[in-house]
């Protein structure tokens, strides 16, 4: 058998999914030193691998010289000098398997999504927990002969902030929650004024930075932020190197089931995550975060959630599910987390 030393691994998007790769990747280089990766996947992803080990970026230009079926080919090309030995595919998807019909002579493994459960999940069929996605990553490197302990990760070293960064936390010493109220689909979302609630509360006790993304979301958390007191938007005002820099720093941050949760379980940060239509047994909960610090929608008055993997199938009337969880319970559930 090939002695395999180099890994190509292949993670194009979307944003929340390539950040869980992270904390998989960190144990693996970690527990085998020796090792040397290089990750395939989208320029704006390159800063969540910083500082890590033996880990190189090659940015995949999808919507310009990457882009169809020649220019992944191109990209194949490009990839085969670079002299790897096998292949992590943690995407598996339509671009990926054509890149693995170019990859010739090299053993690729390919991860199983588990769409059998998750169809039963969302169906009805059954309601249990699913193997998590980063035991699905870890999954593809045992398989290529390197078996991972995700039972005791480790995690970087806070960001220290220029001063510029540390003036969107406030000068008092209370600790410093970060909120993405937003999500890709507003069925996973808390309704935003029921968040203001939870913005208000945590106010007088948090310092509060409100994340988000997009003009109409900017304008949002930019009125929030003139309402209340210990409240700063960073929507729009850092780019995202900063953005993760800050989130580096915070005690707990708030999020959907969305991207900027897993941002923060890069770091080690605390993590409660609010619910609509999707649900956490699907396995996308942030990484290394008690189960208890998932906030899940009411099953009695909703109860064919999860109604999708991702959130974006509904039926009518579930479109504010997650408006369910109460603000006391918000609240509550980080006060004991993080008290203050």
């Amino acid at each position: 058998m090939q002695t395999i030393n180099h890994i190509l691994v292949i993670r194009f998007s979307a944003m929340g999914d390539v950040a869980m790769t992270v904390p998989v990747l960190r144990a693996l280089t970690n527990q085998y030193p020796d090792l040397k990766i290089t990750v395939v996947t989208r320029e704006f992803f390159k800063p969540f691998f910083k500082n890590l080990d033996n880990i190189e970026v090659y940015a995949a230009d999808l919507k310009g010289k990457h882009k169809g079926i020649l220019g992944l080919y191109k990209l194949s090309k490009e990839l085969n000098r670079l002299e790897f030995d096998a292949v992590a595919d943690l995407h598996n998807v339509l671009r990926s398997k054509i890149l693995k019909f170019f990859f010739t002579k090299k053993k690729v493994v390919q991860i199983d999504k588990g769409r059998k459960e998750k169809k039963a999940l969302t169906s009805g069929k059954l309601f249990e927990q699913l193997k998590t996605t980063h035991q699905r990553y870890a999954d593809v490197f045992e398989k290529l002969g390197y078996k991972i302990d995700l039972s005791k990760p480790s995690f970087p070293e806070k960001v220290e902030l220029p001063t510029q960064i540390k003036s969107f936390i406030s000068k008092s010493n209370n600790r410093t929650i970060g909120i993405a109220p937003f999500a890709a689909h507003k069925s996973k979302m808390y309704p935003l004024e029921q968040m203001e609630n939870v913005i208000a509360e945590l106010s007088k006790t948090y310092n509060v930075v409100l994340f988000g993304g997009g003009q109409k979301e900017v304008e949002i958390l930019n009125k929030l932020e003139a309402k209340y007191s210990d409240v700063n938007s960073v929507a729009g005002k850092l780019n995202f190197e900063e953005e993760l820099a800050l989130i580096s720093n915070l005690d707990l941050m708030l999020s959907m089931d969305s991207g900027n949760g897993h941002l923060a379980a890069m770091y080690g940060v605390k993590v409660v995550t609010l619910w609509g239509v999707s649900h956490p047994f699907a396995g996308f909960a942030p990484f290394n975060q008690p189960k208890d610090y998932a906030l899940v929608a009411d099953r009695e008055h909703y109860p064919l959630i999860p109604t999708s993997v991702y959130g974006n199938k509904f039926p009518e009337g579930y479109e504010k599910a997650a408006g369910s969880i109460s603000v006391d319970k918000i609240v509550s559930k980080i006060k004991a987390v993080i008290p203050a």
